[in-house]
């Protein structure tokens, strides 16, 4: 049986609130994500080919993603 902790892993990124700053817009318009934003966090959330890509574009742009 699938581990639910691991498909969410595949699905949604978690970052601080101020680490989109400046490529928020790039990423929703380039991307098909849902960016839920918390009291001190935002979170992503796509398909897993989704968020691997994101993964990377956020890396490009210098956006730690843990």
């Amino acid at each position: 049986m699938t581990d639910p902790s691991s498909l969410r892993d595949s699905t949604q990124i978690v970052l601080p609130r101020s680490a989109l700053e400046g490529v928020r817009e790039e990423l929703e318009d380039q991307y098909t994500v849902t960016v839920f934003e918390h009291e001190d966090a935002l979170r992503i959330i796509g398909s897993p080919v989704v968020i691997k890509e994101v993964t990377r574009f956020l890396g490009r742009q210098g956006v730690n993603v843990p």
